[in-house]
């Protein structure tokens, strides 16, 4: 991959800068992401389903 490139990647770590993105990109709160964390999934498209449903 070139150096520079974007990329969304597919899972949300538990870095403080990446919990408030995917927070604030859902319209939800930091604690809401942390939650659908810990129901076993990191991917984005599983806490995505979870937060907004």
């Amino acid at each position: 991959m070139p150096r520079g490139t974007k990329v969304e990647r597919n899972s949300v770590s538990n870095q403080p800068h990446e919990l408030k993105y995917e927070a604030e990109k859902l319209g939800v709160k930091t604690s809401d992401i942390r939650d659908a964390k810990k129901d076993g999934s990191n991917q984005r498209k599983e806490i995505e389903k979870k937060t907004k449903g």
